[in-house]
């Protein structure tokens, strides 16, 4: 029995076996690849900062201190202080936690989204694929970033906005990914005997053929979680993303630019945290797109 006959089985138990096994084959391709584990390590590590964010910042990321105002680096402020005195180091703690807010967030809206249009579109085809990718099709005819700030323009400035711009703009990818492979394996025999088993188009889209689609959509999702990052963070450094006095990575640069020649550490220093996260997640998308893409594994 193959691994999709095992997956799309109507045994609960025989799926679960089926999951833990792709499972298990997953975790050890990934300890084989030093770079998965590396970005896998950051990921890790970002969770961690923000989790156990208020008892690892030595001080409070939004109260100043006027006498301490564009210190630099010490052993009192490992990463120095800003304009208002406040700890670089700490605000770049808690600006963990909204940076994952905001990617969590939008992977939650923007990945489903696109996975069901795309799912919908591949499987019914006709005028319905047509039209559904036809609006896909607009949305990636226009740049990622220019279209969040117009729909954050139109929102008003905030965290919930910027999430709600960012997912709008980020669905089309993952709905041309579904779409391309449900046409792959739309008529394949395994959902014609669900279909003469009477079951209803919805739950043959929901129940076996988004499943299948689900691995190359974590891969995009994964991947794209750095692109995410630079876009929130482009936001906050327009100053529509996060307001004062919350310690977001982008708007932190924007009020460090002022300051770039001579207290050069006030912008460099979350600067550093966007990079070395959006890293993290580049290395262990790579290494998750080389373990699920079957023809990376072929070409391996």
């Amino acid at each position: 029995m193959t691994t999709r006959s095992w997956l799309l089985s109507d045994d609960p138990e025989t799926r679960m076996q089926a999951r833990l096994g792709q499972f298990y084959r997953l975790a050890r391709a990934l300890l084989r690849n030093p770079l998965a584990m590396i970005g896998l390590g950051i990921i890790v590590l970002l969770l961690l900062v923000a989790a156990f964010a208020p008892w690892l910042a030595p001080y409070s990321a939004v109260q100043g201190d006027l006498a301490n105002r564009l210190q630099p680096p010490s052993a009192a402020h490992w990463m120095g202080t800003d304009e208002l005195g406040r700890d670089i180091l700490s605000r770049v703690i808690f600006g963990a936690r909204i940076t994952l807010m905001i990617v969590l967030l939008v992977a939650v809206v923007a990945a489903p989204l696109g996975l069901l249009i795309g799912t919908v579109a591949g499987y019914f085809g006709g005028w319905i694929d047509r039209i559904l990718m036809g609006l896909t099709d607009i949305f990636l005819s226009l740049p990622r970033l220019i279209m969040a700030l117009a729909f954050v323009a139109a929102l008003g400035p905030g965290i919930e906005n910027a999430v709600i711009a960012i997912a709008i703009t980020a669905w089309p990818v993952y709905a041309r990914i579904a779409r391309a492979e449900v046409l792959t394996f739309r008529n394949a025999e395994f959902l014609d005997a669900v279909r003469v088993q009477g079951a209803s188009s919805a739950r043959i889209i929901t129940l076996h053929v988004m499943p299948l689609c689900m691995s190359s959509t974590i891969v995009r999702v994964t991947l794209d979680m750095a692109g995410i990052i630079l876009t929130a963070a482009g936001l906050g450094f327009l100053g529509l993303g996060a307001q004062p006095p919350l310690p977001e990575w982008g708007a932190m640069i924007s009020r460090g630019r002022s300051f770039i020649l001579d207290q050069w550490w006030v912008a460099t220093m979350p600067g550093f945290a966007i990079v070395i996260v959006s890293l993290g997640f580049c290395l262990f998308g790579d290494g998750l797109r080389d373990i699920l893409d079957p023809k990376q594994r072929a070409r391996g």
